[in-house]
């Protein structure tokens, strides 16, 4: 087993995506995290969608304890980590996919329903929690019930609008130099990098503390919508009918 992790890893140091429009966090930790995880998913036979459920059931876990569980450190903790594993398999699953030379469209297809899924029942479950914990939230006023719908809104919408624009822009000629990946983008997305969001949960001990930040972030994922939709419709005006 120890050998085909050693050979998954040497293979897919030579075959990860380009860098371009990537955050600093996922080109440094979750990509390299989900290679570990794509070497030893293919030491154990496992296929590029059962990759996928596994990161699912990591994500849907960790949104449930929001929902079900009153606010404390350890939940944070626990919350947050099962959130990184989720993201980790989240990358490991493409990774494995080109390992194995066995990418298909519905393969593609499961992975982007699971990523919407998990970010609409990610926001849906803490605003189940305001509405359950108010004393520990401080979320009392119904006011607070709008911030996850409004943080909701603007995930799902970026997330939409982001896929779609790759699918509409034309593609590179074969053989054309890929783009360089920019520095100060790679730290400017950073805000809005799904693997840094999750770091909030670790404040779900500090209950009015948590919902600050969750409120900071989203208010920060409004801001960047409404910069991404502005670019990707300018970007597609361009693109000849």
């Amino acid at each position: 087993m120890g050998s085909r992790v050693g050979f998954a890893l040497r293979e897919l140091r030579g075959a990860q995506k380009s860098a371009k429009g990537v955050s600093l966090y996922s080109r440094f930790v979750n990509r390299p995290a989900g290679r570990y995880l794509a070497a030893g998913s293919y030491a154990l036979g496992l296929t590029p969608n059962q990759v996928t459920l596994v990161s699912a059931a990591f994500s849907f876990a960790a949104a449930a304890a929001v929902a079900l569980c009153a606010p404390s450190w350890g939940l944070g903790i626990a919350v947050w980590a099962a959130l990184a594993v989720g993201f980790a398999f989240d990358s490991a699953d493409g990774q494995l996919a080109r390992l194995r030379g066995s990418g298909s469209a519905a393969g593609e297809w499961l992975d982007h329903v699971v990523d919407c899924a998990k970010l609409t029942a990610l926001h849906s479950c803490v605003l189940i929690a305001f509405y359950r914990f108010p004393d520990a939230y401080g979320t009392g006023a119904d006011g607070w019930l709008l911030v996850p719908l409004g943080f909701q809104f603007a995930a799902i919408v970026t997330f939409f609008g982001g896929l779609l624009t790759e699918k509409l822009k034309p593609r590179p000629a074969p053989g054309s130099p890929a783009a360089a990946p920019s520095t100060l983008r790679a730290v400017a997305l950073l805000p809005v990098d799904y693997g840094v969001f999750c770091l909030v949960f670790l404040l779900l001990g500090g209950g009015e503390l948590f919902v600050r930040a969750y409120a900071a972030f989203g208010v920060v994922a409004g801001l960047f919508l409404v910069a991404f939709l502005a670019k990707w419709f300018r970007e597609l005006s361009a693109v000849p009918r």
